[in-house]
């Protein structure tokens, strides 16, 4: 992952304050791990995990939305790893449960994102949600350490191009409008209907969200029976259009 230039203050996931190879006596952050898939949480475990070397303690993990909360109250950690996609509700759901500890003077609990979607308004709902970062998951182990100790610190911390998401978001008075048709999908759904736009094989998608061919396709079949399209290339002329691809 190349580094990002700073913008507004909003540094890039790249940068970093602090060594990240320390040893002892370096400063400590304890981190919960949130996101439904259990090898990505060992994946990330492994790779961030070992405390001696990266400062990283991680105190919990999470699946789902309740769990994420139950685990993120009982440890307070100072970074959590968000997913964006959980069953339960969503990132956005924790955030908005969660909403006590972020604003707690002393002890305040931050969130980093970090997910597979570079969609805008994924990136968008969780920063409106009180995220104090997003990254996406091709991140390397060193620049998502990195992320974490900045984010931890206060700092705002994204991934290449996504900073412009939240700028331009931020920048504009005007709400975005209600799209009641991209409504009636599922968080997963628009996942897929994304990758399906950008052209990936069934495959490909199953590998990038760590699910069967067989429940991909379920849910382009879901998806295209809700917005009334024949075939993924109707499906990708109408997420062309809306400028989710």
């Amino acid at each position: 992952m190349s580094d990002p230039t700073e913008a507004n203050g909003m540094a890039g996931a790249g940068d970093s304050a602090q060594p990240v190879n320390g040893g002892a006596g370096e400063r400590r952050v304890r981190v919960v791990l949130v996101d439904d898939h259990r090898m990505f949480r060992t994946g990330v475990q492994a790779e961030i995990g070992e405390t001696a070397q990266t400062g990283v303690e991680v105190v919990g993990e999470a699946a789902d939305v309740d769990q994420a909360v139950t685990v993120i109250t009982a440890t307070r950690p100072e970074v959590v790893l968000l997913d964006v996609h959980l069953p339960g509700g969503g990132g956005v759901e924790v955030l908005r449960r969660c909403a006590p500890l972020m604003a707690d003077a002393d002890q305040p609990v931050r969130f980093l994102a970090l997910s597979v979607s570079d969609a805008a308004e994924d990136v968008i709902g969780v920063i409106r949600g009180g995220a104090r970062g997003y990254v996406t998951k091709t991140i390397t182990g060193t620049d998502l350490v990195n992320s974490i100790f900045r984010v931890q610190e206060g700092d705002a911390v994204f991934s290449p191009r996504l900073a412009g998401f939240v700028l331009d978001a931020f920048a504009s008075t005007d709400a975005p409008p209600v799209d009641e048709d991209l409504d009636r999908l599922t968080q997963r759904e628009r996942e897929v209907l994304r990758l399906i736009a950008r052209g990936y094989a069934y495959k490909e998608i199953a590998k990038q969200l760590y699910i069967s061919v067989k429940t991909v396709e379920s849910h382009v079949s879901a998806v295209l029976r809700k917005l009334q399209l024949s075939n993924r290339h109707e499906l990708t002329r109408w997420a062309t259009a809306r400028r989710l691809v």
